[in-house]
């Protein structure tokens, strides 16, 4: 089966499964696997690697408004090398410290590829799910879209410096946190703003219409793609941005916009789910980032 399946059996079989984090008496948590093949591509240092991996578990934290406590985290290279195991240690500290919290240690092991599982525990006393949108709520993200996407494509022509400063992204935790105020649905966009919409829309019942010229391309995009409908692609569908992806009152946006530690702009508006998942009144793809077949 492939991922969307497999993730569907793990909710109907496990009831607190299905949004980013699981939420039990107040404490969130979340895990992530992250390997070469998929996550870091060749010129990704070690530091980038420890970052971006205990990143991705923050910003599931994030997306339920929770206050990052810790993160742990499994790490199995091919082999253990002394200068590569202090970049990974130094890039999950860096990264927690940035948004308050801390990284704790976890595992080590070997493996065929480079390959990180991290764990993050949050408290969070009113979380956001994916299943409260309502029509007529705003769409807002934060932050501007396409910077891995950009960043693939600076690994794959050697200009690694750049790729790597790419790729260290922040975590939303303190947006997050503003947002979940207003917010009546909420997750990261990690697998791409139109598979998020379409998680959202199927967890909540509605549907979405998306602006594409009030989409926040990150101008890295630009620099990899000089095609319009390539740079919009870029931003829409390569995912592993990991900013957040939120329903919002309309009466509420203009607050949250001032409130915010970063960029907050408005996308679109919920729809019926009669009128599907679309963009500029067409169809949006469910596409995304996917791991496996």
């Amino acid at each position: 089966m492939d991922e969307a399946r497999a993730l569907a059996q793990v909710a109907r079989a496990l009831s607190s499964a299905g949004d980013d984090a699981a939420v039990i008496e107040d404490l969130a948590i979340t895990t992530d696997m992250l390997h070469a093949s998929a996550d870091f591509p060749a010129g990704t240092g070690s530091r980038t690697a420890g970052w971006r991996s205990v990143g991705a578990s923050l910003s599931d934290l994030a997306a339920m408004g929770a206050d990052p406590i810790c993160a742990v985290a499994a790490y199995a290279p091919t082999e253990f090398r002394a200068e590569s195991l202090a970049g990974f240690l130094q890039g999950a500290a860096d990264v927690c410290e940035a948004v308050d919290a801390r990284y704790v240690g976890g595992d080590l092991d070997i493996h065929s590829e480079l390959t990180v599982a991290t764990t993050a525990v949050g408290r969070v006393e009113t979380p956001v799910y994916r299943s409260g949108a309502t029509v007529g709520d705003s769409v807002c993200v934060t932050g501007t879209l396409g910077r891995s996407a950009a960043a693939f494509e600076l690994f794959a022509t050697g200009e690694h410096a750049t790729a790597n400063s790419l790729y260290r992204f922040l975590p939303r935790v303190g947006a997050g946190r503003r947002v979940a105020e207003a917010a009546t649905s909420m997750m990261d966009s990690s697998d791409g703003l139109a598979r998020s919409l379409h998680q959202l829309g199927s967890a909540s019942d509605v549907g979405f219409q998306i602006e594409s010229d009030r989409i926040p391309i990150d101008e890295s995009v630009a620099t990899v793609a000089a095609d319009e409908e390539e740079r919009l692609a870029m931003a829409t569908t390569f995912g592993e941005d990991f900013e957040l992806v939120a329903t919002v009152p309309p009466g509420a946006v203009a607050t949250l916009a001032d409130r915010v530690d970063c960029q907050f702009s408005v996308v679109g508006e919920v729809r019926p789910s009669a009128d599907g998942i679309r963009i500029d009144e067409e169809p949006l793809p469910n596409r995304g980032w996917t791991h496996g077949g």
